[in-house]
């Protein structure tokens, strides 16, 4: 099975995030093959040294209504099949348990935290979703992202991303975590860029470790209002890099009130 596509059988035992980006206990960066380039939702290319906050773009969408979204609102706003031309939505498998990965070092936990599909503040409600191209089924290489909706409280969704920002920056070379699982080990941490959506945004690759082979594993985080999108992608077995298809983003983000 391509292992772009096992995301969707890992989260059976346990939340994708934390399921498939953890190597055996004691696993170390060294072993493997090289790291596979991840390419960002709109660009392959490392945004460099500059960690500073892009400027909110000129948005078509109408004003957010701020509102803390309740579980049953972010299940409305999430999306669905048929949202997207050719995407299947389903509920994310195992969502039900969330990962245990604990950083060793405190700069890096808001990363664990995504990694383990809770960002950081905890949130008031959260909703997972699995988006399948249905137009590649039966590819080895068929594409599926994996989305969390979470609602914080006033001021709390900023933090998330300000929080990840900095952790983006502190933790550049590289982090490790202990977890119920053992420890992983994150070779390095890079910024990359991204389209400009929602209020504000950040995209960044973790390399990760899984059976002494290196995996790029790419986040984007979208703010709008008081709650915050997360999408993941990552590629297992060969120097593919993922992709975070635009119109996923785009069509997300059009649903949020």
């Amino acid at each position: 099975m391509k292992a772009r596509t096992a995301v969707v059988a890992a989260a059976t035992a346990a939340l994708c995030f934390a399921a498939v980006s953890c190597g055996p206990p004691g696993d170390d960066s060294s072993g493997g093959k090289d790291t596979a380039r991840a390419s960002s939702p709109s660009s392959a290319k490392p945004s460099g040294d500059d960690t500073s906050p892009p400027s909110p773009p000129p948005s078509t969408l109408p004003a957010t209504t701020g509102r803390v979204l309740t579980e049953a609102e972010l299940t409305e706003a999430a999306l669905a099949t048929g949202d997207v031309a050719d995407y299947e939505v389903t509920p994310l498998q195992g969502s039900e348990e969330t990962g245990t990965e604990k950083a060793e070092n405190q700069a890096c936990r808001p990363l664990a935290a995504v990694i383990n599909g809770a960002p950081e503040p905890a949130a008031t409600a959260t909703v997972f979703r699995t988006v399948m191209d249905r137009s590649e089924e039966g590819k080895d290489d068929q594409t599926v992202v994996t989305e969390i909706l979470t609602s914080h409280p006033k001021g709390a969704a900023q933090q998330v991303l300000r929080d990840v920002r900095d952790a983006v920056q502190a933790c550049a070379g590289g982090f490790r975590t202990s977890s119920d699982e053992g420890p992983s080990t994150y070779s390095k941490v890079d910024l990359l860029d991204a389209s400009r959506v929602g209020e504000e945004s950040i995209a960044y690759q973790v390399t990760g470790n899984i059976e002494g082979d290196k995996v790029p594993l790419v986040f984007q985080l979208v703010r709008r209002g008081s709650t915050v999108v997360t999408f993941y992608v990552a590629d297992f077995v060969d120097a593919t890099p993922p992709e975070l298809p635009a119109e996923v983003v785009t069509a997300q983000l059009a649903k949020l009130p």
